[in-house]
């Protein structure tokens, strides 16, 4: 999945599966995730919001399934 930086203190880049509705956040620590059965709406509005961090934090962590994969 290709990934696209952004600007954000904690989030480094985010890439988003369609088909698959997999969000895949890679945060400056170097450590990657995916969340499952994420809407493109959430993934639209996470690439709006002008706090990354915060949108993760409010709209997708502890709301979707998630996979650490690095």
């Amino acid at each position: 999945m290709e990934r696209v930086r952004v600007s954000s203190s904690n989030v480094r880049a985010v890439g988003y599966d369609a088909e698959e509705q997999i969000l895949e956040v890679e945060f400056h620590s170097g450590s990657i995730y995916h969340y499952f059965n994420v809407t493109e709406h959430k993934y639209e509005g996470l690439m709006r919001a002008s706090s990354k961090g915060g949108y993760l934090n409010d709209y997708i962590k502890n709301v979707y399934r998630y996979r650490q994969i690095r």
